[in-house]
C-alpha cells in the first residue's frame, strides 16, 4: 500500500510539472526567428490574428512543440522501462544503441526504397521500430547468460559498442548518398527536430496513446522485475515473458519518438532518475512524473537551442547531450 503522504507529494509534483510544461510552451510560442508578441497569442488562437501570426503559430511553432513534448515523453518512458527490465540505472535507448538501430533502418529506407509522400510519414515509425527491435534483440542475446541470466553491465557495454558501430554504418551510407539525402541523415544524427508538422504529430500520437497506458498498467510487473530473479519467480512472475513484452514496449516508444526527432540520447537516462529522486523507486509513483519530466526536458532543450543561434539554432539532441553526458559520467562513477 502506498502511503497517503507520498501520494499527495506525487500529485503536487505532477501538478507543478504540468504548470512548468505550460509555462515553457507559452514561452516557446513567442520566441523564435520571427517572434510573436505574447499579448497576440490568445487572439491568434481564436482566429483573430493576422495571416503571419496564425501561420507562425499553427504551421510552425505549435506542431514542433507538440512533437518535441510527445517525443520526450516516449523517450523518458522507454528509458524507465529499460532500466527496470535490465536492473541497470545506466540503460537508455540512445546510449545502448536502440536509437542507432532505428536510425540505420530509417537511413536505408530513405536512401534505397521508393517513397510515396503520403505514406512516408506513417511508415517511418514502423521502419524505425523494426530496426530498433533487431538491434535490441541482438544486444539482449549477447548480454544473456544461461547460468546467470541477463547481465546488466554487459548489456550497457555491448549496447554502447552497437551504438558506435551503427553510427559508423550511417556515415558509410552518407558517403554514397545524394547531397539532398545526406542533409536529411545529418539532420537526424544531430538530433534536430525535423518532423515538425501536423502529419508527424498524427504519426507519433497513436503509439503513445496505446503504449503509455499499457506501461502504467504493467507498473507492478516492473516492480517485481526489480527484485532478484529467485524472488520474482517465487511470487509467480514469468520473468522472460515479461521482459520480452516490456522490451518490445520500450523499443516501440523509443523508435516512434526518434523517427521524427532524430537521434536524441540521455532524455531516457535523466528523466527516470529525477522522478525517482522525487518520489522513490516505486513504478506507480515515478513513471507518470518521468513522462512529464522527459517531455519538459526535450521541450526546454529545443526552445533554448533554436533561439541561441539564428536562424537555424542548435539541434535539441546536442543541447540534451551537453546536459546528459556529464550526468551519465556522474552515474557511471557512482554506480
Amino acid at each position: 500500500m502506498i502511503h497517503p503522504t507520498i501520494l499527495k507529494k506525487q500529485r503536487l509534483i505532477f501538478s507543478l510539472l504540468l504548470a512548468l510544461i505550460a509555462a515553457t510552451i507559452i514561452t516557446s510560442l513567442g520566441l523564435g526567428y520571427s517572434p510573436l508578441s505574447y499579448d497576440r497569442l490568445v487572439p491568434a488562437f481564436l482566429g483573430q490574428g493576422t495571416f503571419k501570426e496564425e501561420f507562425i503559430l499553427f504551421s510552425v511553432r505549435l506542431p514542433r512543440i507538440l512533437i518535441t513534448l510527445l517525443a520526450g515523453m516516449g523517450l523518458a518512458l522507454s528509458g524507465a522501462i529499460l532500466q527496470g527490465v535490465t536492473r541497470n540505472d545506466l540503460a537508455d535507448p540512445g546510449i545502448i544503441g536502440i536509437n542507432s538501430g532505428a536510425g540505420v533502418a530509417i537511413s536505408v529506407f530513405f536512401l534505397f526504397m521508393p517513397i510515396q509522400a503520403g505514406a512516408f510519414v506513417y511508415l517511418l515509425p514502423i521502419v524505425a521500430f523494426l530496426g530498433a527491435l533487431l538491434t535490441a534483440l541482438l544486444i539482449y542475446a549477447l548480454s544473456y547468460n544461461r547460468k546467470t541470466g541477463l547481465q546488466p553491465i554487459r548489456l550497457v557495454l555491448i549496447g554502447i559498442g552497437f551504438s558506435m558501430a551503427l553510427s559508423g554504418v550511417m556515415i558509410v551510407l552518407i558517403s554514397s548518398a545524394e547531397p539532398e539525402k545526406v542533409d536529411f541523415i545529418a539532420t537526424w544524427l544531430a538530433g534536430n527536430i525535423w518532423g515538425a508538422d501536423w502529419p508527424f504529430v498524427a504519426a507519433l500520437l497513436p503509439w503513445l496513446i496505446v503504449l503509455i497506458p499499457f506501461t502504467l498498467y504493467k507498473a507492478n510487473r516492473l516492480n517485481m522485475l526489480a527484485l532478484s530473479e529467485t524472488a520474482a519467480i517465487g511470487i509467480g512472475v514469468s520473468i522472460e515473458k515479461e521482459r520480452v513484452v516490456l522490451l518490445l514496449t520500450a523499443v516501440a516508444l523509443a523508435a516512434s519518438a526518434v523517427s521524427v526527432t532524430g537521434g536524441i540520447a540521455f532524455v531516457g537516462l535523466m528523466a527516470p532518475h529525477i522522478a525517482k529522486s522525487l518520489v522513490g523507486p516505486r513504478n506507480q509513483l515515478f513513471l507518470p512524473l518521468a513522462i512529464l519530466i522527459g517531455g519538459w526536458l526535450l521541450l526546454l532543450a529545443d526552445t533554448i537551442g533554436r533561439n541561441l543561434l539564428e536562424p537555424n539554432g542548435i539541434p535539441a539532441g546536442i543541447m540534451v547531450a551537453l546536459i546528459g553526458a556529464p550526468y551519465f559520467m556522474h552515474l557511471l562513477l557512482k554506480k
